[in-house]
């Protein structure tokens, strides 16, 4: 009877051991299979090459998870260009990120709470964003869940900058738009012609009509871009274009999108840019002859005084 007593007491031992584990709901993490790349860096705490990564200009809406477990990381609004060649955030989901010393003893690594996967490193004081925070982050160590897109939902917008053969052509491009056409606005006279336009006297821009998915890109997005693929400090002209209507122009449709185009040019304003760019409410938008659509698609030239200059 002693024996057996004493055999029994390993069994009630365990059975205890995993009632209390059960209440104490201690946490199973699921890993996922790593590729050896992707070892590299999640586990051995390596670094992608920069400018290479899936997620580095990446700009659709949704959320950006851990490659190893799935956890939700990062929300596409706290995504930012910080020119540094890997993917940059200022902020995390709450609890989503632990912070540690990394082994250099100066940087703070960043990583899954959930699995303690590498991520990268966050940076603050750098001024990038009112947060002052990067989290600087390896493509390679995130997934991406698109969000839920609602079917058939589009908007406008009419920008004005030079020759819209060249305006077209970056806009086209542009994630989140689904198309482009271009042609005048901003005049006087109905059904202009291009003949019409160049001689300066209708009061129209040569003009880009925008039509972009808004849950893939937003109206400040596209806004910057206009500013960056042109000279808004060039008063009635755009490189060897001269005349009223190659102005640089901005026609709104919404209080709230003229509030953005004042703000974009106060800022640059801030940086000493002296920018002349019309801001005017939106009126017909007159879609130019068909020779004018595509035109370095069909052409296969290239933009000639339209160029691409970070200048946010």
């Amino acid at each position: 009877m002693k024996n057996i007593i004493y055999s029994a007491v390993p069994a009630i031992l365990l059975f205890l051991m995993i009632a209390v584990w059960a209440q104490t709901g201690e946490k199973k993490v699921k890993y996922n299979t790593l590729t050896p790349e992707e070892e590299r860096v999640l586990i051995h705490k390596g670094t992608e090459m920069p400018f290479t990564g899936l997620y580095y200009k990446h700009k659709d809406t949704g959320t950006y998870t851990c490659k190893r477990c799935d956890a939700p990381l990062y929300r596409s609004s706290d995504k930012f260009d910080s020119g540094c060649g890997w993917p940059s955030f200022d902020d995390e989901i709450p609890g989503a990120v632990q912070r540690h010393t990394d082994t250099d003893g100066q940087r703070t690594e960043i990583l899954c709470a959930n699995c303690g996967a590498h991520l990268g490193h966050v940076f603050e004081g750098e001024g990038f964003t009112a947060r002052n925070t990067r989290h600087c982050v390896n493509s390679i160590s995130m997934n991406f869940v698109p969000a839920p897109q609602t079917p058939g939902r589009t908007a406008k917008a009419w920008f004005a900058g030079g020759c819209f053969w060249g305006v077209e052509h970056y806009f086209e491009k542009e994630p989140g738009v689904i198309s482009v056409v271009s042609g005048y606005m901003g005049g006087t006279v109905e059904k202009p012609t291009y003949e019409q336009v160049c001689s300066g006297r209708t009061g129209h821009a040569e003009t880009v009509e925008v039509t972009y998915d808004p849950d893939k890109t937003s109206y400040e997005t596209l806004a910057r871009l206009f500013f960056e693929i042109h000279d808004p400090t060039q008063l009635d002209r755009q490189g060897p274009d001269r005349g009223p209507q190659y102005r640089s122009a901005v026609f709104y449709g919404t209080e709230k999108e003229k509030a953005i185009i004042e703000k974009l040019i106060r800022l640059l304003k801030e940086k000493d840019y002296k920018v002349v760019t019309e801001v005017a409410p939106a009126n017909t938008f007159w879609p130019a002859e068909t020779y004018h659509q595509d035109y370095y698609a069909k052409t296969g030239k290239q933009p000639y005084c339209h160029f691409y200059t970070k200048r946010f």
